[in-house]
């Protein structure tokens, strides 16, 4: 009788019962359920990523005879950033109003609008206009981190998150990796008079994602019960927080990733005689920050997140003078490592920053976990469509800096400057002394 009572009530793929805080429901039925729904949520997010950043490799496609200057790249790359995060809003909303199984199904089978697009629409002749709307299609892919994070959170106990998140997150995150291998791969083998085989390749791997969340995943029905969560977690100052605070980890993450290849074709121009020489280099620092995500999470679980968020924008600014340095000098295998540095501190901090989402509104409610819950869930929605519209300020930071002043340096002495705004807000808001006695993250 314990057996059958510990079971989720199960009608239609809904589960109406699920208790992730109670240890022998957990044990028993629980865990299994959840890492199943965290797979196929990590293969749908992973090809949503690949899609949403296929421009920070299709551009290198884009030679002479599509007319297209550098900055008229920076901007198809910050385009999609801009749609994907605007989209992360609603599709928040999605898994409480249709359920995260049905909404990453819904969410999967959009991916092939950009796909399908700029499979047979991206060659020499195109339009300049039409460039502009593929890009921004493919922003639709950006909004599927937002819903599989809101999803996955549902799923598993708070002592847990911070690593679903941080695998979740980091599965998700390597399709920015992905995408410029696949990138590379096509430009190594076909040329590059072949973009649209890059989204091509893709379109396979879509129809499975979808099937796969049809076939085995979950919806879950508290989900759907989280009423005016995203209206009052915008009443909270630390909603407004976090969300600058990811700016300044996943902005970065994402923003260095679109735009990453165009800025060592433009930065260092004389070291690379064909894009494909370019794209070997462009997938390494993605990879390692993809990698290195769930790291940030468990060192968070281990030594709270605030800490681990502190020391990585410490790190970051460091890494950020590193590449200054490296660019002023001309330095190539300098300013490789100060990159790569960043994208790996800005994953570490990725993960460390929504751990500490739960953390603190489960201190600021210790009266009623679902209230935790539901709050700490809307405000992943909202720091995640923030912190992906600092993906955009990068790529924009990049174009005016190269307009103004023929180099990247101007971008990089901002970026330094905002993440020593960040260490200060963290310092004052939850490590210093009196601020840790009240939250403690």
């Amino acid at each position: 009788m314990t057996a059958v009572a510990e079971r989720p009530l199960v009608r239609a793929n809904w589960i109406d019962e699920w208790r992730p805080e109670d240890p022998a429901f957990w044990a028993s039925t629980g865990a299994p359920i959840a890492r199943r729904n965290l797979i196929f949520s990590i293969f749908s997010e992973h090809i949503g990523f690949s899609v949403w950043t296929m421009w920070s490799v299709l551009v290198l496609f884009l030679g002479p005879a599509y007319g297209v200057d550098p900055a008229g790249k920076f901007l198809l790359t910050a385009l999609p950033a801009l749609i994907g995060s605007v989209l992360r809003i609603p599709y928040t909303f999605a898994v409480a109003r249709f359920g995260g199984r049905n909404w990453t199904i819904i969410s999967a089978t959009l991916l092939l609008v950009p796909t399908v697009l700029a499979a047979f629409l991206i060659e020499p002749g195109v339009s300049y206009t039409t460039l502009v709307l593929l890009a921004a299609v493919a922003g639709v892919g950006g909004g599927n981190f937002a819903s599989s994070m809101a999803n996955i959170n549902a799923f598993f106990p708070d002592r847990l998150k911070g690593w679903a998140l941080g695998i979740n997150a980091g599965g998700g995150n390597l399709g920015v990796a992905a995408v410029q291998l696949v990138g590379l791969l096509v430009l190594a083998t076909a040329g590059a008079g072949r973009p649209g085989l890059v989204a091509g390749i893709y379109i396979p791997l879509i129809v499975l994602a979808a099937l796969g969340s049809a076939l085995f995943m979950d919806n879950l029905s508290q989900a759907r019960n989280e009423k005016r969560g995203m209206r009052d977690a915008t009443r909270d100052p630390h909603t407004w927080i976090m969300s600058l605070l990811y700016i300044g980890t996943f902005g970065s993450f994402i923003g260095f990733g679109f735009a990453f290849g165009q800025v060592l074709q433009v930065q260092f121009a004389g070291e690379f005689s064909t894009p494909v020489q370019a794209a070997y280099l462009t997938f390494l620092g993605p990879l390692l920050g993809s990698l290195i995500r769930p790291v940030g999470g468990a060192l968070a679980d281990r030594l709270g997140g605030a800490r681990v968020t502190f020391w990585t924008f410490v790190a970051m600014a460091g890494g950020a003078g590193v590449v200054l340095v490296a660019s002023q000098s001309r330095s190539l295998p300098l300013y490789l490592i100060g990159f790569v540095a960043l994208f790996v501190f800005s994953g570490i901090g990725n993960g460390s920053t929504y751990k500490m989402i739960p953390a603190i509104f489960r201190a600021r409610h210790p009266e009623s976990e679902s209230e935790a819950r539901r709050l700490s869930g809307s405000v992943i929605g909202i720091a995640g469509a923030i912190g992906a519209f600092g993906g955009v300020l990068v790529n924009l930071a990049f174009r005016q800096s190269f307009l103004e002043y023929g180099s990247a340096d101007a971008a990089y002495l901002t970026f330094i400057a905002f993440y020593a705004v960040c260490v200060g807000v963290t310092w004052v808001v939850y490590r210093r002394p009196s601020a840790r006695k009240l939250i403690v993250v």
